[in-house]
C-alpha cells in the first residue's frame, strides 16, 4: 500500500543543495602576520621622521595601519555573505544572507524555473540568473571565474533532472 504523504515526502528531499560564500584568500594567522609587518614598517619609518625632526608625520602613520586594519575588517565583514540553494522535485529555493545576518528568500518551481548564464569571451561566466513565473534573481555574483563554471554545471545538471519525469 502506498501512503500520498510519503511519495510527497520524497518529492521534497533536496535534489541538489549548494552553500555559496565568498572567497577569502588571507585567513585570521596570515592577517596577524601582515599587520605585524605592516605595523612595524610603518612604526620604522615614524621613527626616521621624528629624528629628521618631522614629528607630525608619525601620526600618519598610525593612521595608515588604521586604514589598512579598518579596510580589511570591512573584507571580512564583506565574506560573512553568503547564499544557500537547494533544488527538490517540487521546489527551487535559494536564501541570501547579508553580511549584516538579514536574508531574503527567493522561491520558484523548478518546472518553471530557467536558468540563464551570461558568458564572456575572455572572462568565462559574468552572471548567472534564475527565472520564472515573472520574478528573477542573479545568483553567485561574488563568485570567481572557476566557482561559477563549476556552480553553473552543477545546479543546471540539478535543475535538469528534476524536471525529467
Amino acid at each position: 500500500m502506498n501512503d500520498g504523504n510519503a511519495s510527497e515526502g520524497m518529492n521534497e528531499r533536496p535534489v541538489f543543495e549548494a552553500l555559496l560564500t565568498p572567497h577569502r584568500s588571507l585567513g585570521r594567522r596570515g592577517f596577524i602576520a601582515l599587520m605585524c609587518v605592516f605595523g612595524a614598517v610603518c612604526f620604522a619609518n615614524g621613527v626616521v621622521f621624528v629624528i629628521m625632526g618631522a614629528w607630525p608625520v608619525f601620526g600618519f602613520c598610525g593612521l595608515d595601519i588604521a586604514l589598512v586594519a579598518g579596510a580589511f575588517w570591512l573584507n571580512y565583514r564583506d565574506g560573512r555573505a553568503r547564499e544557500e540553494v537547494s533544488i527538490s522535485r517540487t521546489h527551487l529555493h535559494i536564501r541570501k544572507v547579508a553580511p549584516s545576518g538579514r536574508f531574503v528568500d527567493h522561491d520558484f518551481n523548478p518546472f518553471w524555473a530557467r536558468f540563464r548564464v551570461a558568458r564572456h569571451e575572455e572572462i568565462g561566466i559574468t552572471r548567472m540568473r534564475v527565472s520564472g513565473e515573472g520574478r528573477f534573481t542573479d545568483v553567485g555574483t561574488f563568485l570567481n571565474p572557476d566557482d561559477r563554471e563549476t556552480f553553473a554545471d552543477a545546479f543546471s545538471g540539478a535543475l535538469a533532472s528534476v524536471k525529467r519525469p
